[in-house]
């Protein structure tokens, strides 16, 4: 069995001005699509999600880093667990340029090299403390967390329509009961904490209303993209052919997760595992979690709201750089 396990880190440099024109040349061609600028802003600290990849966990195979071409000024591209890739490097040429999240998420197993099992973040998840293969894979399956979750919709952008995409080819595959039954354990079981009253309270339901999504790292397998991809080419040709994220006819990474949960492919994993942070929201509890490194990864999402975006990146950096000071060996 390979136990080799890769980080896949998908970011851009919303401040590159080649990459500014494009993108405005592309976005007078769409209409009712995700283009909010807080989508692309680059909050400066990208660097601290590979100093906690080095301290946190040293283990870990290669970390693909995948940019539309741009790179840090500070990376050392001579770190020999260091692998960068262009999105024309694996991405089809009908779907490029793209400056949708889900086409440059959706065709990370085009990438030859990339191990079967591999984790994907983005570029707001920074590891805060130590953190073991185990985490991520067991026994060569996904770790993960099955809660069931109504789909609601309560935000203007729409996502919740791609989540309903998901969950309709999730429902046109699997039987929820038989499901739950099958992995009667994993589904039912005491690491969700209060969270696992979500699937209780839906458990009788017929279809899968949903899933929680925690925003943390996916731990994903390869091989399981690629039958997707075969099982449903037409909604991830249609995703990948959208230059921007369409909330309405798109799909996302999130269903192969899905899919994983479904077979029963994983292994139960704490929902203390990690938390999702939102700015505008929760920004008074961000910067003691990271200091105190209360979690073994956060999300930092960045969602439109009354704050200043200068100062609470500026704040966000001297958090990170208590915990974590050190230049890795990443950086020049």
């Amino acid at each position: 069995m390979d136990d080799k396990i890769d980080f896949v880190i998908t970011w851009v440099d919303g401040n590159d001005k080649k990459w500014q024109e494009e993108k405005r040349k592309y976005e007078k061609m769409y209409f009712n699509v995700d283009v909010r600028e807080n989508r692309y802003r680059n909050w400066d600290n990208l660097k601290y999600l590979f100093r906690g990849i080095e301290k946190y966990a040293s283990w870990v195979n290669k970390v693909y880093l995948i940019t539309c071409g741009h790179k840090p000024e500070w990376i050392n591209e001579n770190n020999p667990k260091l692998v960068l890739i262009k999105h024309s490097d694996y991405i089809p040429k009908e779907y490029l340029p793209t400056f949708n999240s889900n086409t440059i998420e959706l065709n990370v197993n085009r990438i030859k090299e990339l191990s079967e099992n591999f984790v994907l973040f983005n570029d707001d998840m920074f590891i805060i403390n130590k953190v073991n293969p185990t985490d991520f894979f067991k026994k060569g399956l996904p770790c993960d967390s099955a809660i069931l979750s109504p789909i609601i919709s309560y935000d203007k952008d729409g996502f919740s329509k791609t989540l309903q995409n998901n969950m309709a080819i999730i429902n046109t595959y699997f039987d929820k009961n038989k499901c739950i039954m099958k992995n009667f354990n994993k589904w039912i079981n005491i690491k969700y904490g209060k969270d696992l009253f979500r699937t209780i309270c839906l458990i009788m339901w017929k279809h899968f209303p949903g899933f929680f999504d925690i925003h943390m790292p996916t731990s994903l397998k390869k091989s399981n993209l690629e039958l997707l991809w075969k099982k449903e080419y037409e909604f991830f040709n249609q995703t990948s052919l959208t230059k921007f994220r369409d909330n309405n006819t798109n799909i996302s990474q999130w269903l192969i997760r899905y899919w994983q949960l479904c077979n029963g492919e994983f292994y139960p994993r704490s929902i203390k595992f990690g938390r999702k942070f939102q700015y505008g929201k929760d920004k008074k509890e961000i910067y003691e979690a990271i200091q105190k490194s209360k979690y073994k990864v956060i999300c930092l999402n960045d969602i439109e709201g009354d704050y200043s975006f200068e100062e609470e990146k500026q704040k966000t950096i001297e958090a990170l750089e208590k915990i974590l000071p050190e230049k890795s060996s990443f950086e020049k």
